[in-house]
């Protein structure tokens, strides 16, 4: 277990609540130490009737790397007392499992849970917003990137079909989904804008002054009215699939771990943080 402790920072600014991850020195990769920090963080501002809306952030350079999957604070065999779902712990459990019953609760119950907040949230994004960092900007409501963000699902290098939640096609259309996975390319802030991934795209100096004058503006707004319009718009994407569709990918995402095992050496397809580096330079530089 990691010696951090303030993985994740909670500010209140008037009435705009500011979750911040904190792990700046790992490019804020999520272990589940941070998942349920920010959980914790969410609990907070969705109790405290002062606070309208919601900015998540990431300190340091980068949003967020995504998974952390190689980190001396990777904690993936830690148990954490479920919040999202309702199933068994992993930590006495093995193979496929271990592994399902984890991703279940931190992964895409997680994310179910934070996109079903009460309040709007924003996704303040700078530098690297991959994999499992998709995830987090993703269950926000709106995002505000900086222009020299950039977005990338590489996993399918590892056989995998994308992340656990599998928000691709109703986020950037089924197209640009097809390509941005296909490809495992790094997307650009004007290339993320022009799929309407993103809401903004502003220069960095700006995306803190930017995305807080954005949450000042909306915590004019009723609150209560926001949180039906919320509602009402989530039922609507939800009505167009995007549940259930999630819910089938979780299987073949599990599928392919599985095969991965069964062939190879690791459910990864033998990848790891630095193998999944080395690889998508060498694509880049090859451009």
């Amino acid at each position: 277990m990691s010696s951090e402790t303030e993985v994740v920072t909670y500010e209140v600014r008037g009435p705009v609540a500011v979750i911040t991850m904190n792990r700046p020195d790992f490019r804020n990769a999520q272990n589940s130490k941070m998942t349920y920090a920010l959980d914790a963080a969410f609990v907070r501002a969705v109790e405290d009737a002062a606070v309208k809306v919601i900015v998540l952030a990431g300190n340091g350079k980068h949003f967020s790397a995504g998974h952390d999957i190689g980190t001396p604070g990777r904690d993936h065999d830690a148990h954490y007392e479920n919040k999202a779902a309702l199933w068994w712990d992993h930590v006495d459990r093995a193979g496929g499992d271990q592994r399902f019953a984890r991703e279940t609760e931190v992964y895409l119950g997680m994310c179910r849970r934070w996109r079903e907040i009460p309040k709007p949230t924003i996704a303040m994004v700078q530098g690297a917003c991959i994999a499992g960092g998709l995830m987090l900007a993703w269950v926000c409501d709106l995002i505000v990137c900086s222009d020299d963000a950039f977005f990338s699902d590489p996993v399918v290098r590892m056989g995998i079909p994308g992340v656990e939640y599998f928000a691709h096609p109703w986020v950037m259309g089924p197209r640009a989904a097809k390509e941005f996975l296909f490809t495992g390319d790094r997307f650009g802030a004007a290339q993320a804008k022009e799929w309407g991934m993103v809401n903004r795209v502003v220069p960095r100096e700006e995306l803190e002054s930017e995305t807080i004058a954005l949450a000042e503006k909306i915590a004019t707004m009723p609150q209560f009215g926001l949180a039906l319009t919320k509602k009402a718009v989530n039922q609507a994407e939800d009505l167009m699939g995007m549940r259930s569709g999630m819910d089938s990918v979780f299987g073949l995402h599990h599928f392919a771990h599985a095969h991965n095992a069964e062939v190879g050496a690791d459910s990864l397809g033998g990848m790891n943080a630095k193998t999944m580096k080395t690889a998508a330079a060498e694509q880049n530089g090859s451009k």
